[in-house]
């Protein structure tokens, strides 16, 4: 089982989950676009709705509520069980802002502004 403390996301350019240095591969379309799109509202509870409405647009079929949670399993198996979790509210990916490299370019530019201005570059 993978260690969800572990595991890096990477949304700055192509989508890629890494895990100790090893890459995690996902194939299909749809549940790349699913991860992608819990990873840019990690730690927030999504609807649903709103997954529906992201994958499939105003149009979505008949059985999108089934596929919304086949893919959401088929993520548990490539990630392993503790990252996508079942809220009431909806699905959350339990990943903390330093896993994700948008989370750590916005530390960074954070630290960055705040910083002196000798250490700025540096930081930037």
């Amino acid at each position: 089982m993978l260690e969800p403390a572990f595991m890096e996301f990477r949304i700055l350019g192509s989508l890629e989950v890494r895990d100790r240095g090893r890459s995690i591969e996902l194939r299909r379309k749809k549940p790349r676009a699913l991860l992608a799109f819990l990873v840019l509202h990690a730690g927030e509870a999504v609807s649903s709705d709103a997954l529906i409405d992201a994958l499939w647009g105003e149009a979505p079929p008949r059985t999108a509520r089934a596929a919304l949670h086949n893919y959401v399993v088929q993520l548990r198996q490539a990630l392993g069980p503790g990252l996508v979790a079942s809220r009431s509210e909806g699905f959350v990916l339990e990943a903390r802002p330093e896993q994700i490299d948008l989370g750590r370019f916005e530390q960074l530019v954070a630290e960055g502004r705040d910083a002196a201005a000798d250490e700025r570059i540096e930081k930037l």
